[in-house]
């Protein structure tokens, strides 16, 4: 390791020990966190399972930035570099489009076996697998409507394709040893106002009956209800609208996952979190960034990001939170993408860590909240940067910007090739 490096870190260590922060801990705290990292930014939302099949469901990729992943093979590839320049042992998200198989077979015939690349895989490279049923660019899903759709054949297939996908989980668990969280979103809604807002809640809260009446080990799987505010199609309407999943999750038993972009404009994530969990075992974010709507740009560390991030450590709710990203841009480097919000997540949980939290707490207590202000305002340029550095050494990952060199050698190397 650099020598400058290390001098500038234990500088840090001095500044945030007056505070009582133990940066050596803090690392080691970081290095226990797993993000989720998306497949789906590799190839911009394709899947292997239906190649020539457009994107619907209210979802869009924009850009055509070249050397995109076309197989699986591909897409791990590229995973594997990512992964190399992002500190820390993550996991990797699938959602079933991903499936690595030959055999012509539709999303409610899929098995397991239809996924034992990917287990092999993650096996070697050390990594953890969540999943999503693929509730869209499918032909059944032409009209808008799955799990609620008024037709009792197709809201079945849909029952089905959610069932394997949580026996798919589950082997997923079993194999890697630690669970997996599948996610259930569904594009379901009306582009205008609908007469009936509760004929298709009904039929979902059913569907999701049949579905988790399934026995499956919760010891590796965790299952998660994503809510959404409006999509493309959906303008006016969403079946599986915020208030129905927290109400169905919380009397359930279901983890509620909160996309950063699925909520209003000027409504934000951060500061449902301790709320959710006061009542939720389990929370399951998509960490992402809108831009004026659920647009899912590449995360920044931006302002919400950062709000995020301290109201999981200053609540302590880390343990019981699962993050993993969710964004898919095509205008820039696909590898790019994925290092810069992961590293950007991972480093705000860092800066989030690197509070002087029960000191705060204290000085809140006492209603001084001039203090409270002042501290927090100062902290904001406390050496964080210095103590990212060394923990991207430590992990053998690239400093600063170094890691572009790399995924442009890589680009150079690999993707223009394709």
């Amino acid at each position: 390791m650099d020598q400058s490096i290390i001098t500038s870190y234990n500088e840090a260590k001095k500044l945030y020990a007056a505070h009582g922060i133990d940066v050596d801990k803090v690392l080691e705290r970081l290095a226990q966190i797993k993000i989720s990292i998306h497949c789906w930014q590799g190839d911009d939302v394709k899947g292997f399972l239906f190649k020539e099949k457009e994107l619907s469901g209210g979802i869009a990729v924009t850009g055509s930035y070249p050397g995109r992943a076309g197989t699986p093979d591909e897409l791990r590839q590229d995973l594997e570099k990512a992964l190399s320049l992002i500190p820390g042992k993550h996991k990797v998200n699938l959602h079933a489009i991903y499936a690595d198989t030959d055999e012509p077979v539709d999303l409610d015939e899929l098995e397991p076996r239809h996924f034992q690349s990917w287990v092999d895989w993650a096996k070697e490279q050390g990594l953890g697998l969540d999943f999503n049923p693929t509730c869209f660019s499918h032909p059944k899903a032409a009209d808008g409507f799955t799990l609620s759709h008024s037709d009792a054949e197709i809201r079945n297939f849909w029952i089905r394709h959610c069932k394997a996908s949580r026996t798919i989980a589950e082997h997923f668990g079993r194999e890697l040893g630690q669970p997996c969280v599948t996610n259930f979103w569904i594009p379901d809604g009306y582009k205008d106002t609908p007469v009936d807002r509760l004929a298709p809640r009904v039929r979902l809260k059913e569907s999701l009956d049949e579905i988790f009446s399934q026995e499956i080990d919760p010891l590796y799987n965790m299952d998660a209800l994503e809510s959404k505010l409006f999509g493309i199609g959906s303008e006016s309407y969403v079946v599986g609208s915020h208030e129905f999943y927290m109400g169905y999750g919380l009397t359930n038993g279901k983890a509620i996952c909160l996309d950063a972009g699925h909520f209003h404009p000027t409504e934000v994530i951060s500061n449902k979190l301790s709320s959710i969990l006061m009542f939720s075992e389990q929370l399951l974010l998509h960490v992402s960034r809108p831009v004026r709507w659920d647009s899912d740009h590449v995360v920044t560390m931006d302002d919400e990001l950062l709000e995020i991030a301290r109201e999981l450590v200053r609540g302590d709710l880390l343990p019981r939170t699962n993050i993993g990203l969710d964004f898919f841009d095509g205008s820039i480097n696909h590898l790019a993408a994925w290092v810069i919000g992961t590293r950007n997540t991972i480093k705000a949980l860092l800066r989030a860590m690197l509070e002087p939290v029960e000191e705060l707490k204290q000085i809140e207590r006492s209603g001084d909240y001039t203090s409270r202000l002042a501290l927090v305002e100062e902290f904001k340029s406390y050496p964080f940067g210095a103590v990212w550095d060394y923990y991207c050494a430590s992990q053998g990952t690239p400093v600063r910007e170094q890691w572009l060199t790399e995924v442009k050698n890589y680009e150079q190397d690999v993707l223009s090739l394709r």
